[in-house]
C-alpha cells in the first residue's frame, strides 16, 4: 500500500467525486490551474488559476487564533525513509505503467506510479509549507490525494509529461485544504471567493510596487470580480474568528453574543394565531359540507384536506368520469370554498384559498 503521511484521513484516496470539481468545490467551478492546450479532460469541471498558485506567496495571512502547530519533524523523517525506497521510473517505463493504469485499471501499474512520485508530492507541500506554518504532514496526506486522482485522471498519449500533469492536481488539493482550514469559519465557497482568497494579497502586492494605492475599484478591475467582493472578502481576511459563546462584557453572568440571535424557533404568537384561523377554518367547512354533492365532498376530503391527496386520474378512476371532468369539479369546488369563506369569515385573506 501507498504509505500516505499523517493519520486523519485513512481513506483519503477515496475522493467522493471524479473531478477536479470536488477538489475546489464551493458553488461555483470554473477556475483553472490546468496544463495549456487542453491537456486534460475536464468533462467534470474545472480547478483554479494558473496564477492562483504562485506555490503560497500569494495567500492572504494566518489568522491570528490558531490551533498549536503538532510537531512533525520525527513523522516527516520517517516517511521521508519510507518513500526514498521507492525507485524512480525512466520516461518509457512511467509511459507504459501509465497505459495500463488507463487502459486496464491495472493496480500493480498504478501503485509503481504513485509511488515513484511521492517525492514530488514531498517538495510541493514543503513549498506551502513556509506559509502554511502548521503540519506539514497534513499537506503532504491531502498532496497525495491529488496524486491519486491525476494517476487517474491522466492520459500518456496527450504527449505531457505525468510529473508536470501530476503537480496540478497535487496543488489543487493541497490549496483546497489550506483554504478550508485556514480559519474555523470557512472563508470561501464561490469562484469568486476563493479567486480573491488566494490572489488578492498578491495583486494588491503588484500594484504597491507599481506606485499604485490599490483601492477596491482598482482590484475589482484588475481581478475580474465586482467591487463589493473585493471588500466582503477584505474584511473576512482581515477580521478574526469570534465565539458566539463569549460574554459581551466582563461582567459576571453577562450576556453572549448567541442571546442576541433572532431564535429560528417558530414564535408562541404565530403559532397561537395558526391554530386559532385553522379552527375557524374546519368550523367554516363543516358548515358548508352539507350542501356539497358527493363527489365534491369526495374531493373536499381525499384531495383537498388530505396529508396524501389523491391524483385527478385515481378520483376519475374512482366515478368512472375523465381527469379533466375531476379537474372541472375540483376549480367548481374551490370557488364555492372562496365564496363561502368570504362570506362566513370577515377580512379572511385572499391567499387561504386558491382557485
Amino acid at each position: 500500500m501507498m504509505p500516505l503521511a499523517g493519520g486523519a484521513r485513512s481513506d483519503a484516496g477515496a475522493a467522493p467525486d471524479d473531478s477536479p470539481s470536488a477538489v475546489l468545490q464551493g458553488d461555483a467551478q470554473d477556475i483553472e490551474i490546468l496544463p495549456p492546450e487542453d491537456a486534460m479532460d475536464l468533462d467534470d469541471g474545472d480547478m483554479l488559476e494558473d496564477d492562483a498558485i504562485d506555490e503560497s506567496s500569494n495567500l492572504p495571512a494566518l489568522a491570528s487564533e490558531r490551533l498549536p502547530s503538532i510537531p512533525s519533524r520525527d513523522g516527516l523523517h520517517a516517511y521521508l525513509q519510507k518513500i526514498n525506497k521507492f525507485p524512480m521510473l525512466a520516461p518509457e517505463e512511467e509511459t507504459q505503467l501509465a497505459r495500463l493504469v488507463r487502459d486496464h485499471n491495472d493496480p500493480q501499474a498504478a501503485f509503481r506510479l504513485v509511488s515513484s512520485h511521492l517525492r514530488l508530492v514531498v517538495r510541493i507541500a514543503l513549498d506551502f509549507q513556509r506559509r502554511w506554518m502548521q503540519n506539514v504532514l497534513d499537506l503532504i496526506q491531502e498532496g497525495n490525494v491529488g496524486l491519486l486522482r491525476a494517476v487517474n485522471k491522466f492520459d500518456p498519449d496527450k504527449g505531457i509529461k505525468f510529473s508536470y500533469y501530476a503537480s496540478f492536481w497535487i496543488r489543487a488539493y493541497i490549496l483546497k485544504f489550506i483554504m478550508d482550514n485556514w480559519r474555523m469559519v470557512k472563508i470561501g465557497t464561490t469562484q469568486a471567493q476563493r479567486k480573491l482568497f488566494y490572489n488578492l494579497n498578491k495583486e494588491k502586492q503588484k500594484l504597491l510596487q507599481q506606485g499604485f494605492d490599490p483601492d477596491s475599484a482598482m482590484l475589482s478591475e484588475r481581478l475580474g470580480v465586482s467591487e463589493d467582493q473585493v471588500i466582503e472578502m477584505e474584511q473576512r481576511l482581515d477580521s478574526s474568528d469570534v465565539s458566539l459563546d463569549v460574554p459581551v462584557s466582563d461582567e459576571s453572568g453577562s450576556a453572549s453574543r448567541m442571546d442576541f440571535l433572532p431564535s429560528q424557533d417558530v414564535a408562541a404568537e404565530t403559532h397561537i394565531a395558526g391554530a386559532e384561523m385553522s379552527d375557524i377554518l374546519h368550523a367554516s367547512l363543516e358548515k358548508l359540507i352539507p350542501s356539497l354533492s358527493e363527489k365534491e365532498l369526495f374531493i373536499l376530503r381525499r384531495r383537498l384536506l388530505s396529508d396524501e391527496p389523491m391524483t385527478l386520474r385515481e378520483i376519475g378512476e374512482h366515478y368512472h368520469v375523465t381527469r379533466e371532468r375531476v379537474r372541472q369539479l375540483e376549480v367548481r369546488l374551490l370557488e364555492k370554498l372562496k365564496a363561502h369563506l368570504k362570506t362566513d369569515i370577515k377580512d379572511i385573506s385572499e391567499d387561504w384559498i386558491d382557485p
